[in-house]
């Protein structure tokens, strides 16, 4: 698997390809297993170790990397609209980029300024978004979204829904504005990282985990099951990210002491 390895310029050795090609083989062998095709003793992939995993390079970004990033995003390119709304949106919900690109216009619950995230494993959660953000997804969609509810949300001028390759162009031309985003290979996920940094640093690990849309045991320890947040909780840190207050937190208790301008501050129509 190493030597045949398409080398790309995130490469780390063929170490992920290792790993998946053992732990696909342990999967295949422990169903001959279950099967009692084979014992447990004679299971061979049991006995092939797999490399460790090498710690993620991904990490929060600093607010002028992220000022610069928003400033490149919204004046160049041949949709900065496009790509200055798709940022604002992972920044805020901290969602992956498979969210963003199963955004529907019927995920979009504008009294209650939420949308709703379909994301891997086939989760679903909603997650409130600002105002702003709201009212540029909505007009987005008037503008070009499709004849359905359940059409995708983001899309290109001629109407044709975004793909992935949309995130994988706009980040070679930041990487082309910016050297350091193409040096340290900055992609969409860096956002999440950032956001739920910037969440854990101000409100806490219970909010930040909300926040991520992380539910499962396996996400974190035995002390989740007593600091867990709910949506209001998350509405709250939402409304000191974006400085917009939110329309959740009339039914919670209060904002108070929220910065002003929070992590990205308002923005325009026009996503600047």
């Amino acid at each position: 698997m190493k030597d045949q390895l398409v080398v790309r310029r995130n490469s780390r050795g063929g170490r992920t390809a290792a790993e998946h090609l053992i732990s696909s083989l342990r999967c295949l062998y422990s169903y001959a297993e279950a099967d009692g095709l084979i014992t447990e003793f004679n299971n061979p992939a049991k006995r092939v170790p797999k490399p460790r995993r090498l710690a993620s390079t991904r990490r929060a970004l600093s607010e002028r990397q992220l000022a610069s990033i928003n400033e490149v995003a919204a004046t160049t390119g041949n949709d900065p609209e496009l790509d200055a709304l798709i940022l604002r949106l992972h920044i805020e919900t901290a969602c992956r980029r498979g969210g963003g690109l199963a955004l529907r216009r019927a995920d979009l619950d504008m009294e209650q300024c939420m949308v709703q995230l379909h994301e891997k494993g086939e989760t679903v959660r909603w997650q409130p978004v600002s105002l702003t953000l709201a009212t540029q997804l909505a007009g987005h969609s008037d503008d070009r979204g499709g004849g359905k509810p359940t059409d995708r949300l983001l899309r290109y001028r001629n109407g044709r829904p975004i793909t992935s390759r949309r995130h994988d162009h706009l980040w070679q031309r930041l990487g082309r504005h910016l050297p350091w985003v193409a040096t340290q290979q900055v992609s969409t996920h860096w956002l999440r990282h950032t956001t739920l940094t910037w969440v854990e640093r101000s409100f806490g690990y219970a909010v930040a985990r909300a926040f991520a849309g992380h539910n499962g045991r396996s996400d974190a320890g035995t002390t989740s099951t007593y600091v867990r947040a709910d949506v209001y909780e998350v509405a709250r840190a939402l409304a000191a990210l974006t400085g917009e207050s939110h329309p959740l937190l009339s039914a919670a208790v209060g904002v108070r002491g929220v910065n002003a301008q929070g992590l990205i501050g308002p923005s325009t129509r026009d996503g600047t």
